[in-house]
């Protein structure tokens, strides 16, 4: 039988683009009824993401670098107002829509966070998501498609933990891996490697039988080579890049680089794979799926023809891809990497810390309702929050 659900529940409101006074905590928010297909999940933790922040603050891009947008989503803007973010949402199924057995009700699990289109393509060209085109887990209460709310009852993961491993990380650095077709005992540069997506592209590089390298900071070099890191270069020490990839890698340049960077650091990535094409066996490939440096990089287009370089603009990925990921963390293949949580009412001071997170920062933080804080937030709350 459902468990008894409110008429109202608390929930983070995004009401407008701007900083973080556009989110506003409100506890008189209808609960959302779960439609044909649906359920309604009692959320437990929902991890946050650098795309929460972009989307909160207009910051995808326009050919005017100073301009500012929303994510227009297939030509037209799905995001609308108020909107409650939070793609990455771990819960409890709390009540079923019709077409959806009951005995769902009561099973922990981990939303696949995209808005799918009708079919189940291999392919996914408009990626709108949960939290931007419709509202996601900053709140008590999110009605999702049952049958992208997968059932993970690892005894050994904690809710937050679970939240940590969110498909907004886990499937986008996934299907950078696909899209460049990664394959065992190449060697990939990881960028960005100490965020969520960068944490999820060096143990799946590791998973698929990659050699893994991260470009981080000497402060993040031990817990990046406890992950499955091969080597982590220093991104603030980046003179004579190639050398260094020539000294780590034995003389081979990279297969591959995943990166989550951008800005004026992309030739130096596409050099590291370009300095010995006696060397290779396959096409030097860049995946990108982030542009943290800067959303404009200067690209010498000889190189990349001559030279042959496949370039892969990644935005999240497919069912397929879910599906394996989930199969992956149930069978403990994947781990997951909490740095701290938050309540929901402490979203200002959650974005706050995300923005200017420090030296110390790697992996993931996730938001837990107020509501279920002593559970399921607390044992990973900062000392300081």
């Amino acid at each position: 039988m459902s468990e008894p659900i409110p008429t109202h529940m608390a929930a983070m409101q995004l009401v407008g683009h701007g900083d973080v006074d556009q989110l506003v905590y409100n506890q008189h928010v209808a609960v959302p009824a779960p439609g044909p297909g649906e359920v309604l999940v009692r959320v437990t933790a929902t991890a946050k993401n650098n795309t929460d922040r972009k989307a909160r603050e207009g910051l995808y891009p326009t050919k005017d670098k100073g301009d500012v947008t929303s994510f227009a989503i297939g030509g037209s803007p799905t995001l609308t107002f108020p909107r409650i973010q939070g793609a990455d949402i771990v819960g409890r199924v709390a009540a079923v829509g019709d077409g959806v057995d009951a005995s769902r009700i009561g099973e922990r699990g981990l939303l696949d966070f995209n808005i799918y289109g009708s079919d189940r393509r291999d392919i996914n060209l408009t990626p709108d998501y949960y939290g931007h085109g419709a509202d996601g887990g900053f709140a008590e209460y999110v009605a999702v498609p049952s049958d992208q709310f997968h059932t993970v009852a690892n005894a050994d993961l904690s809710d937050a933990e679970l939240a940590s491993m969110g498909m907004c990380s886990y499937q986008t650095a996934y299907h950078m891996m696909t899209a460049a077709n990664v394959s065992a005992g190449e060697h990939v540069l990881v960028t960005g490697a100490s965020g969520g997506v960068g944490t999820a592209l060096i143990q799946l590089c590791r998973v698929v039988g990659a050699i893994p390298y991260a470009l981080s900071t000497p402060e993040k070099a031990d817990a990046l080579l406890e992950l499955g890191a091969e080597k982590v270069f220093d991104r603030r020490a980046m003179d004579n890049f190639p050398g260094q990839v020539r000294e780590a890698t034995g003389g081979v340049p990279l297969d591959a680089v995943m990166d989550l960077v951008g800005g004026d650091m992309t030739m130096r990535f596409i050099e590291a794979m370009t300095f010995d094409m006696n060397a290779r066996s396959t096409y030097p490939r860049l995946s990108i799926a982030g542009a943290s440096a800067s959303n404009v990089s200067e690209v010498m287009w000889t190189v990349i023809y001559l030279y042959q370089v496949q370039i892969f603009g990644v935005s999240h990925g497919t069912r397929e891809e879910a599906e394996q990921l989930v199969e992956w963390i149930r069978g403990g293949q994947l781990k997951p990497v909490l740095h701290a949580a938050f309540k929901l009412s402490d979203l200002h001071e959650c974005e706050r810390y995300f923005m200017d997170r420090g030296s110390n920062y790697m992996g993931k933080i996730v938001v837990v309702p107020d509501a279920q804080w002593a559970e399921h937030g607390a044992p990973y709350a900062l000392e300081t929050n």
